[in-house]
C-alpha cells in the first residue's frame, strides 16, 4: 500500500538506535580509559573501537525487532513500561551477543570487561532517552500539523464508527488522520461532522485518503474493491459477534479493534526488507554482468553500427507508475518501438497479427527479430540491462512481469498486479514462460503477490537460473 502507519517514524526510531549503541559503546570505551582511575594495560584506540561498533550494529538492530521493539503495538501503546522491559533486555542480550561473536572472532573487542558492562547501561538508557524524544517529536508533528499521518475515511453506520472517529481524534499517536467519514450524522462526533460526505465516491476523490477504515458489512465487497483500486489500506472493524474471525492482521487503534485486511504481505518492513535485497544482490549481479552486457552490446553495434544497441520501453509497475524498461535491442530497427499490430501492417503482412495474438504473442520465425535477437531472446540475455532497473528501484529482482500501458485492458485483476513491483523475474517466468497460456500467467501473479515471503523470492530465484540454464520456455 502506499503508506503505512508508522514506517517512516520506524526507519528514524532505527537510524535513531544505530547512533545512540554507537554513542554509548564510544562514551563507555572514552570513560574507562579517561575518566576511571584505575590504571589500564591496553593500547587506547577509540576510533578503531568505534568503528568497529559501528559494523556491527546491525546485529544490534535486530535483536531489537527480534525484541518486537519496531512493532507498531509498541510506540502506540499509551504506556512505555513494556518498551522499557523489552530495551532492558535486550541491551543485556546486544552485549553479550558482541562478547559471544569477539570470542569466536578472536578479536579483541573488549580490552576490559567494564567496557561491556559500562556499554549495556549506556545502550539502556541512551536507547530509551532517545526514544522517548523522538516520539515526543512525531507526537508534536502529529497534533500540530498531521506530518507522517495516514489519512482515513471512515465509513459505515455503526458505534464503532463513533469509537474509532474518538479514538484517532484524542489520540494522535496513532498515527492516523480523519478526512472523511461516510455514515449517518448520529454516529458522527459533533465536531467531526465536518469531514461527512454522502458516499464513499465523493469521499475518495475530495478526502484524498491512504486507508479505508469500515465499520459495518454492508458493500464491504464494494468498499473493498474501491481500496484495492486505488492502492489504499483497508481496514475492517468487526462486530463484537466477528471477533472470532481468523483473517486479516488484528490491530488496536485505541480501545477499538480493527483488522487490517492485506492484499500482499508485501508492506511495512517487509518492503523495506526486500528493497535492501534488491539493492544488495542486484549490484553484485550487475557487477558480474557487466563483461557480459559489454560483449552483446558491441556484438549488436557491430552488425548495425547506425543503430542503437539498447532500447528503452515504457512499463508500469507499483502503483500505476510508468517507468523506462531498459533491454537489448532484439528486433529490427524499422519495427523497434511499434506496437505487434503496426509493425506486421507496416512490414505488409497484417495476417500475422491474429496469428501472433492467438499464439500467445509469439511467432515461431518471428520477422520482426534480428539473429542476434533470436540468440539473446532464447537465454534471456536481452533483458540484462533491467538490473539497472532493480537497483534504480523501477522494479524488483522478483515480481509479477511489468506491464505495457497498452496491455491493461486485457488484465481483470490488473489493481492487485500493480499492488508490488514489476520483477526481473517471477513466478510466471520459472513455471514455463510462454509455455503456459496468458490466464496462466496471470493467475501465477496474483498468487505471488497474496503469498510473498522471503523463502518464496529466494525459491523462484534459484528456479530461474536452472530455466535460463536450460532453456525451458523460451521462445
Amino acid at each position: 500500500m502506499k503508506k503505512d502507519p508508522g514506517l517512516t517514524f520506524r526507519l528514524f526510531l532505527m537510524l535513531s538506535d544505530a547512533c545512540a549503541i554507537i554513542f554509548s559503546f564510544a562514551f563507555a570505551y572514552f570513560i574507562r580509559t579517561h575518566l576511571t582511575p584505575r590504571p589500564y594495560y591496553f593500547t587506547s584506540e577509540i576510533t578503531q573501537f568505534t568503528l568497529t561498533i559501528a559494523l556491527l550494529v546491525p546485529i544490534w538492530l535486530t535483536i531489537l525487532a527480534l525484541f518486537g521493539l519496531y512493532q507498531k503495538n509498541i510506540f502506540m501503546a499509551r504506556s512505555r513500561l513494556p518498551e522499557t522491559l523489552r530495551l532492558f533486555v535486550a541491551s543485556i542480550v546486544g552485549v553479550m551477543t558482541l562478547i559471544t561473536y569477539d570470542f569466536f572472532a578472536q578479536g579483541n573487542l573488549f580490552p576490559t570487561r567494564l567496557i561491556a558492562i559500562y556499554s549495556m547501561i549506556l545502550c539502556f538508557f541512551s536507547l530509551f532517552i532517545l526514544r522517548g524524544l523522538i516520539r515526543l517529536i512525531r507526537r508534536h508533528l502529529l497534533k500540530v500539523s498531521h506530518r507522517g499521518a495516514v489519512r482515513v475515511i471512515i465509513i459505515g453506520n455503526s458505534k464503532n464508527t463513533t469509537y474509532l472517529a474518538e479514538q484517532m481524534t484524542n489520540f494522535p499517536d496513532t498515527g492516523y488522520f480523519i478526512t472523511g467519514i461516510v455514515a449517518n450524522s448520529k454516529y458522527i462526533p459533533k465536531k467531526l461532522r465536518k469531514y461527512q460526505y454522502s458516499s464513499l465516491k465523493e469521499a475518495l476523490k475530495k478526502a484524498r485518503p491512504d486507508a479505508i477504515f469500515q465499520t459495518d458489512e454492508r458493500q464491504a465487497n464494494y468498499v473493498y474493491k474501491q481500496a484495492i483500486q486505488r492502492h489504499l489500506l483497508y481496514y475492517f472493524v468487526p462486530s463484537e459477534t466477528m471477533l472470532s474471525s481468523h483473517f486479516g492482521q488484528p490491530e488496536l487503534i485505541g480501545n477499538t479493534p480493527a483488522i487490517l485486511v492485506k492484499t500482499t504481505p508485501l508492506i511495512g518492513e517487509a518492503k523495506i526488507v526486500k528493497r535492501f535485497l534488491d539493492l544488495l544482490f542486484g549490484s553484485l549481479a550487475t557487477i558480474v554482468a557487466l563483461p557480459i552486457m559489454c560483449v552483446i552490446w558491441l556484438a549488436i553495434k557491430l552488425t548495425e553500427p547506425k543503430h542503437p544497441a539498447t532500447y528503452i520501453d515504457y512499463r508500469l509497475s507499483r502503483y500505476n507508475r510508468r517507468f523506462k524498461l531498459y533491454k537489448f535491442r532484439s528486433m529490427k530497427p524499422e519495427y523497434s518501438g511499434l506496437t505487434p499490430e503496426e509493425a506486421f501492417t507496416k512490414m505488409g503482412k497484417p495476417e500475422l497479427i491474429k496469428k501472433y495474438r492467438d499464439n500467445g504473442d509469439f511467432l515461431e520465425n518471428d520477422p520482426r527479430i534480428t539473429k542476434i535477437g533470436r540468440f539473446i531472446r532464447a537465454t534471456s540475455l536481452d533483458e540484462l540491462p533491467q538490473l539497472f532497473n532493480v537497483v534504480k528501484g523501477d522494479i524488483s529482482l522478483v515480481g509479477p512481469r511489468a506491464l505495457i500501458p497498452g496491455e491493461l485492458r486485457h488484465y481483470g485483476d490488473r489493481s492487485l498486479l500493480l499492488s508490488v513491483k514489476s520483477g526481473l523475474t517471477g513466478l510466471a517466468q520459472v513455471s514455463g514462460r510462454r509455455d503456459i497460456s496468458f490466464d496462466e500467467r496471470r493467475a501465477l501473479d496474483i498468487y505471488y503477490i497474496q503469498n510473498w515471503s522471503l523463502l518464496l523470492d529466494l525459491q523462484i530465484i534459484a528456479r530461474t537460473f536452472v530455466v535460463v540454464l536450460t532453456g525451458k520456455g523460451a521462445k
